[in-house]
Order: C-alpha cells, then sequence, then structure tokens
C-alpha cells in the first residue's frame, strides 16, 4: 500500500476551538481526517495564512497527539483577497506545478470541506485538470452523537469509472456525432472514425482546424455545424462568420479581412470592421485559405496567435479573440513547397488537419445522403418527392457503380435531387424520370471529363493538337490546368518545377514555364485568358 499524502487548507473557523478537553468532542476537519482507523494519512500538506500560523501549529499539535504516524506539513500561502479567484487559482496553480509530486509512489487526496469556496473550487479544477494528482476529499461531521472524527469519503473524477454517468457521456457523444453529421446515418467506416475525433476536438478545443478536401465535399457544412455544436454546449458566444478567400483578390482582401479606416484609400468613406472584427468572441470559417496573398497569410497567422492585427489605414492595433476553421481543396503541403503558402502559417494550421473524403470515396453513403436531399428539398420548397421503389433501386445502382464520377462531390447529388424532384410534379419520382437524370449526369461529366483535351484543340487548332504524342498531351493538359488554378506565371512555375526548386536547380521557374509553353506557340495569357 502505497503512502497517502493529503492537500488541505486550514479551516480558521472550523478547526478552531478552546484550548481544553471539550476541544475533543467538537468535530475539526483536519483533526479528525488524522482519527480515522479506515484511512491512514502519512503526510497532511496543511495550506495557511500567516493570520493563522498560531492555530495552525494548535492543529499540528493536536494531530501529532492522535496520529504520531502522520506528518504535517505546514505551507505558508497568503491572498491579498481570499475572494479573488483569479489570485487564488494562480497561486494555487503555482503552488501543484512547484510540488514535486509522484503518483507512482504515493497516493494523493485533496481535501475541499476547508477553505474559502472561491479556494475550494480552485482546488477542485486543478484536480480535475490532473495539476493535482489525486481524487477529491470530502469529510463532514456524523450526524447524532457528537464525534470528533466525522466521516470522509473519496471522490474519483474518472467518469469512466461510474457506469451511469459514462452511459449518459456516451449517448451524449452519439448525439453530437450525429449532430455533426447533420442527422444522417453515414456508413462509410473512415468517415464516421473522422467525425467521432472531430467531436472530441470540438469540444475540448479552441485551436485552429483545417478541414482538407474536394470541392463540394461538405466543409463548409461542416464547418457550420461545429460551430453549432458548439454553440449548443456554451463553448462560444459569438457569430458564425464565413468567406471564401477566392472572392478576395487584390488590395480588397486586406479590406474585407482585417478592415479599414475611414479615408485609408479611395472609396474608403467609412470606417469598416472586417470579418476578423466581426467573429470576435465566435468561429471565423476562411474557405478556399489557399487563394490567400501572402501578406494577407501573414497577418492572419499574428491574428491567430496573438489576437491582433492592425486595420488598413489604422496606426493603432484592434483584438478579436476568434476560433479559426480553414478550408482548403488545394494540398497546402505542395503550395509550401511552391512558395505559394506560408510555412509558419501551415504549420499553425496543422495541429487538428480531417481529410473529407469525395462522393466517389463514400459510395456506401449516398443513399442515406440521397434521403437526406429529399428532406432538404421538402423543406425548401415545401413539397415532399420520393421515389418509387423501381426508379430509387435504379438511380442507387447507377450512382454506386464506377460510370458515377462525382467530379463535384455532394453538390452534384443535391443537384441532381433537386432536378429529380423539381421534374416530377406529383411529388413521385419514376424510372424514367431516373433514367432521364441519368442521361443528363452522363453528358454533364463527359463534357468536364473533356474539357482540358478540347481546351488544347481550341488553344492549338485541331491539326496541331492531333500531331501531339500522347505523352506531350497529357504533359501539355496538367501544365494547363495548374496554369488556370494559379494566380501568376510565377505560381504556376513555383508549383510545376517545385521537385527542382528543392534542389536549387531551376534558377528562374517563370522563365523556364515561359519557355514551355512557347514549344507549343502558346504563352500565359493565351492559356489564362
Amino acid at each position: 500500500m502505497k503512502p497517502l499524502t493529503v492537500i488541505s487548507f486550514l479551516g480558521s473557523t472550523l478547526d478552531a476551538s478552546k484550548f481544553g478537553p471539550s476541544r475533543w468532542s467538537k468535530w475539526r476537519p483536519n483533526v479528525g481526517l488524522a482519527m480515522h482507523e479506515d484511512l491512514r494519512v502519512d503526510r497532511l500538506i496543511m495550506l495557511h495564512g500567516t493570520p493563522h500560523r498560531r492555530l495552525a501549529e494548535y492543529v499540528a499539535e493536536d494531530i501529532a497527539s492522535v496520529s504520531p504516524e502522520t506528518s504535517v506539513d505546514m505551507r505558508l500561502l497568503d491572498f491579498r483577497d481570499p475572494w479573488d479567484f483569479e489570485e487564488v487559482f494562480g497561486k494555487l496553480l503555482d503552488f501543484a506545478r512547484a510540488e514535486p509530486f509522484d503518483p507512482d509512489t504515493q497516493d494523493y487526496l485533496v481535501h475541499i470541506t476547508t477553505g474559502t469556496h472561491v479556494a475550494q473550487i480552485c482546488l477542485f479544477l486543478l484536480t480535475e485538470a490532473r495539476y493535482l494528482p489525486g481524487r477529491l476529499l470530502q469529510t463532514q461531521p456524523k450526524r447524532g452523537s457528537p464525534d470528533p472524527a466525522g466521516t470522509w469519503s473519496a471522490i474519483d473524477l474518472d467518469l469512466s469509472r461510474y457506469d451511469s454517468i459514462a452511459t449518459r457521456f456516451a449517448v451524449a457523444s452519439s448525439e453530437s456525432t450525429s449532430f455533426l453529421k447533420s442527422g444522417i446515418d453515414t456508413r462509410n467506416a473512415a468517415f464516421n472514425r473522422m467525425i467521432d475525433e472531430i467531436e472530441q476536438v470540438a469540444g475540448r478545443s479552441r485551436a485552429p482546424m483545417l478541414l482538407m478536401g474536394p470541392t463540394g465535399a461538405g466543409k463548409s457544412l461542416l464547418a457550420r455545424r461545429i460551430y453549432e455544436l458548439k454553440k449548443l454546449k456554451h463553448q462560444i458566444a459569438g457569430p458564425f462568420v464565413e468567406v471564401n478567400c477566392a472572392t478576395l483578390k487584390g488590395d480588397s482582401a486586406m479590406s474585407a479581412l482585417f478592415g479599414h479606416r475611414k479615408g485609408a484609400f479611395t472609396g474608403a468613406v467609412a470606417d469598416r470592421p472586417g470579418l476578423l472584427r466581426s467573429a470576435d468572441t465566435g468561429m471565423l470559417f476562411l474557405d478556399e485559405i489557399g487563394e490567400l496573398g501572402l501578406d494577407e497569410q501573414a497577418m492572419i497567422l499574428r491574428a491567430i496567435e496573438d489576437k491582433r492585427f492592425l486595420p488598413v489605414g489604422a496606426d493603432k492595433e484592434v483584438g478579436s479573440d476568434f476560433q479559426l476553421i480553414a478550408g482548403t481543396n488545394r494540398d497546402l503541403g505542395e503550395a509550401v513547397a511552391a512558395g505559394a503558402f506560408r510555412d509558419d502559417l501551415y504549420a499553425r494550421l496543422n495541429l487538428w488537419t480531417f481529410r473529407l473524403p469525395g462522393l466517389a470515396d463514400r459510395r456506401e453513403d449516398i443513399e442515406p445522403n440521397l434521403d437526406y436531399e429529399l428532406d432538404r428539398f421538402a423543406e425548401r420548397e415545401g413539397n415532399m418527392a420520393s421515389f418509387n421503389k423501381e426508379a430509387r433501386q435504379r438511380y442507387l445502382a447507377f450512382a454506386a457503380s464506377p460510370e458515377a464520377s462525382w467530379p463535384g462531390n455532394f453538390r452534384d447529388l443535391a443537384a441532381s435531387v433537386t432536378r429529380m424532384a423539381t421534374l416530377s410534379p406529383k411529388g413521385r419520382i419514376d424510372l424514367e424520370c431516373v433514367e432521364a437524370e441519368i442521361a443528363r449526369l452522363r453528358r454533364l461529366w463527359s463534357g468536364q471529363a473533356g474539357d482540358q483535351s478540347s481546351l488544347i484543340v481550341v488553344l492549338l487548332g485541331e491539326e496541331a493538337a492531333a500531331e501531339l504524342d500522347l505523352f506531350d498531351r497529357v504533359q501539355l493538359e496538367e501544365t494547363i490546368r495548374v496554369c488556370r488554378i494559379s494566380r501568376s506565371l510565377s505560381e504556376a512555375g513555383r508549383i510545376l518545377f517545385s521537385a527542382s526548386r528543392a534542389r536549387r536547380s531551376s534558377a528562374n521557374d517563370a522563365d523556364r514555364l515561359r519557355k514551355y509553353l512557347a514549344r507549343f506557340g502558346l504563352d500565359w495569357t493565351s492559356v489564362t485568358g
């Protein structure tokens, strides 16, 4: 059995008594601790203030008389105001950090019967957070006949030890994950595990989160559900502010994000708070954060770390305490290597990174999402729509087949359901309607798949395009794709030649890309125009 140490405040009222035999008929919490046959206290750390030093010595003497094996370690801890939560918590935290606790060789109990209510609350919080590595100890006088020992009970804060509480927590956690999934009974095991982890992080952390995944995978919806879950749990008070960073271009990006002062530039006729200040005490969702310029990224990093930033045209910083969720369909790791994204911001965002799979990777979830989209249509339009059995089977068979590529992910599915429900005026989607929709999807996706190849024909002409080797065609298609998602020739060059940049074998990425395009009679303007 390991030695037991009890941490306790001296009770300036409860532990006090007149000197004489009568004191042994009175319950005194700290003296009573040493009088229990079923509680062997090897060491008592007794916290007390300077005004109560004599009482502490008096109590220590009585403990020694009833329990010689108990060592009393008197610790002086003075508070200017024992009801000031910040001061009391701070000094107790300093005490806990300085104490050489050794839970492997000793057991600890934290006595919360004595001290002010503020001190008791602080002891509870420090024990719950494991700064004080023990269980809580509660004592009280015995009802009925006088008994100087009183009664005691230990409280273990490990809630998993309490079956009924653990069951309630499991139900609450299940409800939270269902909420994050908008009540959709998803079946994809990897997605469900990710949502379980997000639920834990959302409830326990205020650190930034990064949601990665293709366009239409549900990043925006998930970010809003995270916010609504934290709002329900009273973990966040302010608004949900969402912005698509791809729409922020040029000088207006700084103003939109960080605000500006009146007269900061032509057209600034009034002060503008900016999106970051609007999200104060709430949540900011920066979708497509990879589209921000390097200057904006630097200020976002400062705002995350210091909660302060400088509006455009201002000479004084402002503050905003928000939780950040960032979304992107880019590989930010590649963007960092290409010099298009700051490595320090990526490191700050990369603590909690979750990759949302596209619909094609979650085909088992198409059916429950189909029902979800039908419900959304009914709420939005006020008209119910449903499939007959044959039509539902046909649509699901196509939707889950390799033929259905779902390039737009859940946006494609939502649009498809909306079309079928709208074109079924009696609210019954039949086989004919489904076949027409399948044909429409095939045409849409066929056109998207051929975008790059047809673009080569447009840029080079049919004759020149036909003369390209397959190797050159594939290489040129990827080069054109990168050019069209990049903001400049230099950025496209950095992405395309990132490996050679790392080896420092490429001196000028933009010039190298310009020469490559020139081989085919192309330039930056013709490719991206």
